[in-house]
């Protein structure tokens, strides 16, 4: 653990010790051309104080061949944040200000600034001592309920076993912000995200949760032990996130809330910004993963327990049986060869089937799915994929009234499906 945070030991400390208490939580923002960053920690200094001391890391960055306009803009950023931070600091809540202009163009990215202020505070909570202390993620165009902060201290007191937590999260779907088409666009990707999960869920995937990257949470250790946030400029949380997921000490905090933006965006190849910035630019439906391909999905739970006593001689007549999305998909990861090397290093189902979703994961599943939709199920328009699942996950009737209220169908679908995820686990 010395030698993590030597390696990573970047820059001096910022402050000394922060005061003594058996929990500490620090926020990690990363912050490029980010004309809302005030916004944002106005947002968090008006939270409710929770018990623990807070600081709060932004990590405002640039790349190497960022134009001047940019870096510009980052050093008006800071000025501004630095002027306001000396304001509200106090000895609970405190924020400090790391800036790097000139990150190295091949890393240069919200991944590599994550891991940059993740690491930061990593190296901080081991050197006051806290080295079960949280480490949160936010946005810099983000905002939060004003119990965020007491709901995240709660979370990991009440369950000190949880090594990573997903962040309950909703983006505004009206407001003056931002035009109509934009909340139109947001409503429809949101129900994507959420409508993907709760199929994982439905077909008995063990590992479906959100993984964005505002809205989620780890603890110091624990980040350590699993080698620290990547550098992936884009579906960094996807990958940090299911590092977590497998190893049984993953948990959801849904009773407080983070709203992140639902600005388009050109600086990533695929996720939010992307998304709506390509629904403005078409003017079209999103689109996601046709009902069908989770259908086929659904086999694969329920054949486990067949899979640990099969033979390998006998694999042919059994894949015989499988859908054709799965048979061909599976033949095409090798899945026989794999399944009876977890087999041969198993001695119990129980440990097989632990065994088997370590190797078909969460990337697994995005990989079945993109292959799905490629050569057997085109992906289809979101509100009929999703009104499809409100029958299979038997909230249709309360759907009902909300009708009544809604007149646009997304938006309707998407609250239901809201209310869904927030009291989860009493259908599955």
């Amino acid at each position: 653990m010395a030698s993590y945070l030597q390696k990573r030991a970047l820059y001096p400390p910022l402050i000394t010790q922060p005061p003594a208490d058996d929990l500490q939580l620090v926020v990690v923002i990363p912050a490029r051309e980010e004309g809302l960053l005030l916004r944002s920690l106005d947002n968090l200094y008006h939270c409710d104080p929770p018990a623990c001391a807070v600081e709060v890391i932004v990590v405002i960055n640039s790349s190497e061949e960022d134009a001047e306009e940019v870096k510009a803009y980052n050093l008006q950023t800071l000025w501004e944040a630095t002027q306001w931070s000396e304001k509200y600091n106090t000895d609970k809540l405190r924020f400090h200000l790391l800036h790097f202009p000139g990150l190295p163009a091949k890393h240069a990215g919200v991944g590599l600034a994550r891991k940059i202020g993740m690491d930061e505070a990593c190296r901080r909570l081991e050197g006051a001592g806290h080295p079960n202390g949280v480490i949160a993620c936010f946005d810099a165009d983000s905002r939060c309920d004003a119990n965020y902060l007491t709901a995240l201290e709660a979370h990991f007191r009440e369950h000190p076993d949880t090594q990573a937590c997903s962040v309950y999260f909703e983006h505004p779907l009206q407001g003056d912000d931002h035009p109509t088409e934009v909340y139109r666009a947001i409503a429809q990707y949101e129900l994507h995200l959420r409508y993907f999960i709760d199929a994982q869920r439905y077909v008995g995937f063990p590992f479906a949760y959100q993984t964005i990257g505002s809205s989620m949470a780890v603890r110091c250790d624990a980040y350590q032990q699993q080698g620290g946030m990547n550098r992936r400029k884009a579906g960094e949380d996807f990958y940090f996130l299911h590092k977590f997921t497998a190893l049984g000490h993953f948990s959801e905090l849904n009773s407080t809330r983070i709203i992140p933006s639902p600005r388009p965006s050109h600086r990533v190849p695929f996720g939010t910004g992307r998304a709506v910035r390509e629904m403005l630019e078409t003017g079209g439906t999103y689109l996601t993963y046709a009902p069908d391909s989770f259908e086929d999905l659904r086999v694969l739970p329920e054949i486990i327990p067949e899979l640990y006593k099969l033979k390998d001689a006998d694999w042919p007549a059994f894949a015989k049986k499988l859908p054709d999305s799965l048979r061909t998909f599976m033949e095409m990861i090798d899945a026989r060869k794999r399944i009876a090397n977890i087999r041969r290093h198993t001695n119990s189902p129980e440990t097989f089937a632990k065994r088997f979703y370590r190797w078909f994961d969460a990337f697994q599943v995005m990989k079945f799915m993109h292959f799905a939709r490629d050569r057997y199920y085109p992906n289809v328009p979101v509100a009929g994929a999703a009104k499809t699942f409100t029958k299979l996950l038997k909230f249709r009737k309360r759907m009902t009234v909300l009708q009544e209220r809604e007149a646009d169908p997304v938006k309707n679908l998407l609250l239901e499906f809201r209310r869904f995820d927030r009291r989860r686990g009493d259908v599955y």
